[in-house]
């Protein structure tokens, strides 16, 4: 254990622990499936502890999506962990240490911006995929990659909105995982779906008990 490389930590992650429907699933992967949801859980409830979380479970998924050939979601975690470091410092420091961060709506600039950013990156993406990567589903991995950079802002800074991003991602990850044999990763995924439907109606009840007042 002591002669153990970082190189020889990552092929044993990647080692098969158990089969499920067929395929191997890896250590990683289930390392993965446990962060993840502790993660989403973490969000749903405005806990703070989900950023750190969150950033394992990036680390996790590097390993596993590169070994899926989803390269553009392993180079996303890389974006998820400084995101990750935003977030964490947003939500520490933007109210008084007595508050928490409140929940807000996404104002119209914020969709018109995200929007226009959303759209070019997914192009963008998917023409990188397609010329330079060995991918054989550059559309969806540039969307879902797209999706989820919109859906991690708008939870950086506490938008309401930034669930029906999430939601829109899921729907689109699980069939995706399925494609790619990640079947553990899939399950997961619906379990995200389910508890950012929770986290929505989480947030949109602070929302409703907030006084008014402009998102900036």
């Amino acid at each position: 254990m002591r002669g153990m490389t970082v190189l020889d930590l990552i092929a044993a992650l990647q080692e098969p622990l158990f089969t499920l429907l067929g395929t191997p699933v890896s250590w990683t992967e289930v390392l993965g499936f446990g962060s993840g949801a502790l993660c989403v859980w973490l969000v749903a409830r405005q806990h703070i502890a989900n950023w750190p979380i969150g950033i394992a479970n990036n680390v996790f998924f590097i390993l596993l999506f590169t070994q899926a050939g989803l390269f553009a979601d392993a180079g996303l975690q890389v974006v998820f962990i400084a995101l990750a470091v935003y977030g964490w410092w947003t939500w520490a420091t933007g109210a008084p240490r007595s508050e928490r961060l409140p929940v807000r709506r996404t104002t119209r600039t914020e969709w018109l911006v995200l929007g226009a950013c959303g759209v070019l990156g997914t192009a963008a993406i998917t023409v990188l995929l397609a010329t330079a990567t060995e991918s054989t589903v550059p559309f969806w991995d540039a969307l879902t990659t797209a999706l989820s950079l919109m859906a991690t802002y708008g939870q950086c800074r506490k938008r309401l909105e930034s669930w029906w991003l999430w939601i829109a991602a899921d729907v689109v990850y699980i069939p995706l995982y399925v494609y790619k044999d990640l079947y553990l990763t899939a399950i997961l995924y619906c379990g995200f779906l389910a508890l950012c439907v929770r986290g929505l109606i989480a947030w949109r009840r602070d929302v409703r008990a907030e006084p008014a007042v402009v998102a900036v």
